[in-house]
């Protein structure tokens, strides 16, 4: 098998370029719960900077996996949910929360974080 080189049309590559940000993963696991607010996911995510979290939001705005629903009311109200194509992302994101909570476990560590396994 040939290592992935330059703009090649590797599907691991091409996947990680769509969720590899700082926060992506974590956005779309937060979304893959429910509609939210820009508060309420820099609520679940502290350790994100508002201008980090707004960059990422607007990646996967236009990567398509996520869409933004402005309310015309004031003050302005916006909403971020998965999109239907971002919704063919939740089993990557669940094999991996599971694949992590084993690798915790396996070094002696607990799972301390704002996400929850839907599969529980």
């Amino acid at each position: 098998m040939k290592c992935c080189k330059e703009k090649s049309n590797c599907p691991v590559d091409s996947t990680l370029n769509l969720i590899g940000g700082k926060y992506k993963s974590l956005i779309l696991w937060h979304l893959a719960q429910s509609t939210l607010r820009f508060s309420e996911l820099k609520k679940l995510i502290p350790n994100a900077t508002s201008k980090m979290l707004t960059q990422q939001l607007r990646e996967l705005e236009k990567d398509e996996l996520i869409t933004r629903t402005v309310y015309p009311v004031v003050p302005p109200k916006v909403e971020y949910n998965l999109s239907e194509f971002g919704k063919s992302i939740k089993p990557i994101l669940e094999a991996m929360y599971v694949w992590g909570e084993n690798y915790l476990e396996k070094s002696g560590r607990k799972v301390n974080c704002t996400m929850n396994s839907n599969k529980k």
